[in-house]
């Protein structure tokens, strides 16, 4: 059975897309811990990161930078946090977490709730950021 993830890159589910090529996407997470909060995926069905291939390991993150950079250049931050969770989907993915103190990156706190102008607004400014 195909996962979210899987429906989002096949274009069955509607995504606030920051990027994308060949291999991966990067989309906003519709329950983000704050603004701009990022998911990157490989488009390649498999359930634990680190179950990719070394080539593909390398690729995403080398994406995941250049997706991290435009956040950082665009969203209120100190740094751009990197998590790796996996249980929440079973697809491999990497989150991308503006933040400015440790609590930022807690995924036990409430979720932020944005309408979709705020999504949409948020994808496009990082979008365009990107080099």
């Amino acid at each position: 059975m195909a996962t979210i993830f899987t429906r989002i890159i096949k274009g069955e589910i509607p995504c606030y897309k920051i990027a994308e090529d060949e291999h991966f996407i990067a989309f906003l997470d519709i329950n983000p811990l704050v603004k701009g909060h990022t998911l990157v995926v490989p488009k390649e069905e498999t359930d634990y990161l680190f179950d990719l291939s070394d080539e593909s390991m390398a690729g995403i993150s080398v994406f995941a930078k250049k997706v991290a950079l435009a956040i950082g250049k665009t969203m209120p931050c100190k740094r751009v946090g990197i998590a790796v969770l996996g249980l929440e989907v079973p697809h491999a993915h990497i989150h991308l977490i503006p933040i400015n103190d440790l609590g930022d990156i807690n995924f036990a706190r409430p979720k932020l709730k944005l309408t979709p102008q705020e999504f949409a607004g948020i994808a496009e400014k990082i979008s365009k950021a990107l080099d």
